[in-house]
């Protein structure tokens, strides 16, 4: 049965990480617990993931302050598995996301996605969310 639930224990940290690897290729698998937890420390940082059989579905999160939003509900990483897009579980968990940020007394929901990503701004502008700014960045190393 297809359900959402929080990574809490190691082991299903890691079971996460095939999936999300999909979205952070750079990701190293010997790295992502400690990089996981020290973000979890942090800025609380969460996992959430969809499961039927295995993972197939990801999302990284934190909720925080902002002056120009307020509380909001950030969404660092959401991705599905290459073979199961377009099968339900991305909206499954993003439902479940914007459930939990209403929850939280969040006042604003954000995720930002790179630029070559059609298919997923397809889906979020199936999901009635907004293209509200554009992001900026500079690598420093």
């Amino acid at each position: 049965m297809r359900h959402v639930q929080l990574a809490g224990t190691d082991a299903e940290i890691l079971r996460c990480f095939p999936v999300i690897a999909e979205l952070r290729p750079h990701l190293v698998e010997a790295q992502f617990l400690e990089r996981v937890r020290r973000q979890q420390g942090e800025s609380g940082y969460r996992i959430a993931f969809v499961e039927d059989a295995s993972v197939k579905s990801v999302a990284g999160f934190r909720i925080s302050e902002f002056l120009a939003w307020g509380k909001t509900f950030y969404v660092d990483d959401l991705v599905s598995t290459a073979a199961d897009r377009s099968k339900g579980h991305g909206k499954l968990l993003l439902d479940w996301l914007v459930a939990r940020a209403r929850t939280a007394g969040c006042a604003q929901f954000h995720l930002d996605s790179g630029v070559q990503r059609f298919e997923a701004h397809r889906f979020y502008l199936r999901e009635r969310m907004i293209i509200s700014a554009h992001h900026f960045s500079m690598n420093l190393t």
